[in-house]
């Protein structure tokens, strides 16, 4: 049985610096099928060339920190954030 009003996007969420590169804290982002964080960190770069000013960036899925491999599904919660180092 088909279901109807599936989500059909992921949310983003970006953080401090990366937030200032692309001029917003959360957008819903439309995914039509499973991904990769590398294939939607690419496809985000493309959509915001300013984003290579941020150099590497890192992904939690879900609330978990994630490698660039893990797969991206519809509805799940994606944070994109540059490295934190401190001292």
């Amino acid at each position: 049985m088909a279901q109807t009003g599936m989500n059909t996007t992921v949310n983003l969420l970006y953080f401090a610096r990366v937030a200032e590169l692309v001029g917003k804290r959360t957008e819903a982002w439309p995914l039509a099928a499973d991904t990769t964080g590398e294939h939607l960190l690419a496809a985000l770069r493309a959509r915001y060339p300013d984003l290579a000013q941020a150099g590497r960036l890192r992904l939690a899925i879900n609330q978990e920190h994630a490698a660039p491999a893990a797969l991206v599904r519809a509805g799940d919660e994606v944070a994109v954030f540059e490295p934190v180092t401190g001292g």
